[in-house]
């Protein structure tokens, strides 16, 4: 008998549509109702850890999850799902991956259309990812999002679609397993992970994205004592208009972490062009560059590190390190 602890935190999956479409969290969780239907030996315990909308969902909150999952592994608890709304979905699985030890499988899952719509994808999910989480070859693989039959890991997955319940996909890399009639199938592992353990977060770790004729506004802004660290999406492989260069470096000066990324759905970040603004020019400012992380991402990342009290050479190697 395998005990999955399902930790619901509110989203679509929770919800209901009015009349008129329009969907909002309700005094009852649809899923409160919910048992379990599919073949298999697995005892269900549910809790509503809370019902936000993911909007709503704060670095606190994730540490909030984490904790209670930590808790869970000295329960005798097998496996855990948690239910999330899907707009943040990725940067909680992302930070649960970052601060739990590989101890037990942990799936995230939600859903694209409330309890109530037509073609409903809630309780199909909810199920693929109980049955992924009482799977024995599901431990050792981090943090799993599970979503329309497929399984992603929860470093790379992101969301693609507003609406489309196909909306999670891993640019690049694909699933790493499915979920079939038959049972549950992995096609690859990650090569690495690394585990940073946190008792409280930070804030003020910022995300900005670059853009054509970008000017020194916003980071100038942004260049405050109170400022934890900043993530810049910048253009192409890595490059900034160099109009801007003059605030990055003030940023650097008051050793506020400035970590960059590529704004392009595919590819890494890396210090190929060397003109103005150009990834060798910020490399060498000091522009610490993460590969293979989007900036929401990447953001979750330096927030860990910095949360981690890390020093400013452990959290360069820590943001930058491509696999974990």
């Amino acid at each position: 008998m395998k005990k999955i602890l399902v930790l619901h935190t509110g989203g679509t999956i929770a919800m209901s549509a009015d009349e008129a479409g329009n969907m909002a969290p309700g005094a009852q969780n649809p899923l409160d109702s919910y048992e379990y239907s599919m073949a298999g030996d697995i005892e269900l315990t549910t809790e509503d850890v809370f019902n936000l909308p993911s909007p709503h969902i704060t670095p606190a909150r994730m540490l909030e999850l984490k904790q209670r999952i930590a808790k869970a592994a000295h329960e005798g608890i097998d496996g855990v799902v948690v239910t999330h709304g899907t707009d943040t979905l990725e940067e909680t699985a992302y930070f649960l991956d970052l601060t739990l030890p590989n101890e037990l499988p942990v799936v995230v899952t939600g859903a694209m259309r409330s309890a109530n719509e037509i073609g409903s994808d809630g309780l199909h999910n909810l199920e693929t990812a109980i049955q992924t989480a009482s799977t024995p070859d599901a431990a050792d693989k981090g943090v799993l999002v599970v979503m329309n039959d497929e399984i992603h890991s929860a470093r790379y997955v992101t969301k693609t679609h507003t609406t489309n319940v196909a909306t999670f996909r891993t640019p690049t890399f694909g699933p790493i397993g499915l979920v079939a009639k038959h049972g549950v199938v992995f096609f690859e592992s990650l090569l690495r992970s690394t585990v940073c353990p946190i008792q409280t977060v930070a804030d003020n770790v910022f995300l900005i994205k670059a853009y054509a004729g970008m000017g020194p506004e916003l980071l100038e802004a942004i260049a405050q004592p109170t400022t934890n660290g900043v993530v810049i999406e910048a253009l192409g492989a890595g490059n900034l208009p160099p109009v801007t260069l003059a605030a990055v470096q003030k940023l650097l000066d008051l050793d506020i972490p400035v970590v960059l990324v590529s704004r392009c759905f595919n590819g890494i970040a890396q210090d190929v062009y060397d003109y103005e603004g150009g990834g060798v020019q910020l490399k060498q400012m000091g522009v610490i560059f993460c590969q293979g992380l989007n900036g929401q991402k990447a953001r979750i990342k330096l927030l860990v590190g910095v949360s981690a009290g890390m020093s400013s050479d452990e959290l360069a190697r820590f943001v930058a390190t491509a696999n974990s």
